[in-house]
């Protein structure tokens, strides 16, 4: 045994430590009329109140640490909206943040600028429009540069009314968020028929149903590689 190898590890060291993950969540759909073949008006509501109360209510281990999550959820029916941040420039992305001289940027970009650049992970919920990622949110995370994204994890959970949960805009996902610096981790979450999974509360009709096993697994990979990043920031500083 090679003592410079292995050494003993400090109990005081080994302790673990509560962390509370910085974690912004973009919803990518801004429909707000019920479709010919569905009476559900927002399915992204009872998705997205799901994944958020999953957040919220995370108090889980990860090594030695206790995980929590303090959630900023951005909705681009609010957002782009009369009374949002981005209602100047909206959902066509006339205005830019990365355009404005230093202190020029409306005061709520400025802000949403900030929150996106200081959180240590990103989720994204979104449908599928076309096969691929919906404007609104495509719009909603490009207003901002990619240094802002840069060096913290993401995860995607996609949902459909039909039975392919959204998978090809999670495939579609990857590239843009990889290209944006928050890399997203190796699982998904992909509900089908979401409307018949979640009530209108976001709670499971089926507490039972395997597809609810995907979000904490992937939860899990995310909080892993946030809190190793966050590490590596501290240490080394971001790019």
């Amino acid at each position: 045994r090679n003592p410079r190898r292995f050494k003993e590890q400090d109990p005081l060291k080994m302790a673990g430590k509560e962390i509370c993950l910085r974690t912004v969540v973009f919803l990518g759909s801004a429909r707000d009329l019920a479709p010919a073949w569905s009476s559900d008006k927002r399915l992204c509501s009872r998705v997205a109140a799901y994944v958020k109360n999953a957040l919220t209510e995370r108090n889980v281990a990860c090594g030695p640490d206790k995980v929590k999550h303090e959630v900023t959820v951005y909705d681009p029916l609010e957002v782009f909206g009369p009374d949002g941040c981005l209602k100047a420039s909206g959902g066509e992305l006339k205005h830019p943040h990365f355009f404005y001289k230093g202190g020029e940027a409306p005061s709520g970009m400025d802000a949403m600028r900030d929150t996106i650049k200081a959180c240590d992970a990103i989720v994204v919920v979104s449908p599928e429009y076309n096969h691929t990622v919906p404007p609104a949110l495509s719009s909603l995370m490009g207003h901002f540069g990619g240094s802002n994204f840069s060096c913290k994890p993401s995860a995607i959970v996609t949902y459909s009314v039909g039975p392919f949960g959204g998978t090809r805009a999670a495939v579609a996902l990857r590239p843009m968020l990889s290209e944006l610096g928050c890399l997203p981790v190796s699982k998904l979450t992909c509900l089908p028929t979401a409307s018949s999974v979640l009530d209108e509360n976001g709670a499971p009709t089926d507490p039972a149903n395997r597809l609810l096993n995907q979000l904490p697994d992937m939860l899990s990979q995310l909080e892993w590689m946030a809190i190793a990043m966050k590490n590596q920031k501290e240490h080394a500083g971001g790019f």
